[in-house]
């Protein structure tokens, strides 16, 4: 593991898309997650989104989200993958390497396995031609899907090289908080079957409801080093890296606070983060004063 394998979420940083990449880059990140709403709604049009990520020279490793996409029928799967052709495209247009997709919240959704691993192996062979690979990530408040066991068995059904698991850690601890959940089973998960790692931490152990999940998941998330669940964060980090593990690592930190802050300030955050993160692994690559430079 080295410190270039990480990247900086979007959705952590305040103001223009411009600005994010300029502190991410400054920072020593050298690839970014992007949202679609960053280049679809960009002011100044979408050509102009491209040409900032361009001139960046950071890599986009994923594009975030496609949500309620997998059971459902008739018009509303239609419109669903018309939706995901469209987000295709835009990985495509940015070279981003991932298209997320969470697992489903609506109550339109069908909860029957071999339908939602038929869904999902319809976006990967969409994705195939361009290069682009499918990470599904299991919602800890999704409504069928709600932890990464039954999402590696349901892209084991899906069967597709380019279709693999994202491993939240957020989802993860809180499923853990919630109802004793221990994540031993990311050990039997292939390296190569995990498409992607999205890392944060929190600040408190209970998060009883769906309720609390969800507010504490996009208001209050902070980088790994900070929380209270750095142990357990640590040791999913060593798992997934003895499972063969080699790609990306992205810091996704929905926080209210970050949002307020000088992005220089919030990207420097990350990156000291980012090196606590690899610090922890037993396969690292560090100089040593970014190592040292590190919260303990």
């Amino acid at each position: 593991m080295n410190i270039t394998d990480f990247s900086l979420d979007t959705i952590t940083l305040a103001g223009s898309l411009e600005s994010k990449l300029d502190a991410a880059a400054n920072a020593g990140f050298t690839q970014i997650t992007l949202w679609a709403k960053d280049l679809s709604g960009h002011p100044d049009g979408f050509d102009a989104a491209l040409h900032e990520v361009r001139q960046s020279g950071l890599r986009v490793n994923a594009i975030q989200v496609m949500r309620d996409y997998e059971g459902l029928s008739g018009q509303l799967h239609h419109h669903k993958v018309e939706t995901v052709k469209t987000m295709l495209r835009l990985c495509e247009a940015v070279g981003a390497e991932r298209l997320m997709i969470c697992s489903t919240t609506s109550a339109h959704a069908s909860g029957d396995i071999d339908h939602i691993s038929a869904d999902l192996r319809k976006v990967a062979m969409l994705a195939t031609p361009l290069g682009v690979r499918v990470a599904y990530e299991a919602l800890s408040w999704g409504r069928h899907v709600s932890d990464f066991a039954l999402s590696w068995e349901i892209v084991q059904r899906a069967d597709r090289a380019n279709l693999g698991v994202c491993i939240d850690s957020f989802h993860v601890l809180a499923n853990c908080s919630l109802n004793g959940t221990d994540f031993e089973a990311l050990a039997t998960i292939p390296g190569e079957c995990i498409a992607f790692v999205q890392l944060s931490d929190f600040l408190w152990r209970d998060v009883h409801t769906p309720q609390e999940r969800i507010d504490t998941a996009r208001h209050l998330r902070v980088f790994p080093g900070e929380g209270v669940h750095s142990a357990e964060l640590a040791r999913m980090v060593r798992m997934i890296d003895r499972a063969g593990y080699r790609g990306d690592w992205s810091f996704e930190v929905f926080n209210d606070d970050y949002v307020h802050m000088p992005v220089d300030a919030v990207a420097r955050r990350a990156w000291e983060s980012a090196a606590w993160v690899a610090s922890q692994s037993e396969r690292r690559s560090l100089p040593r004063s970014i190592v040292h430079s590190a919260r303990p």
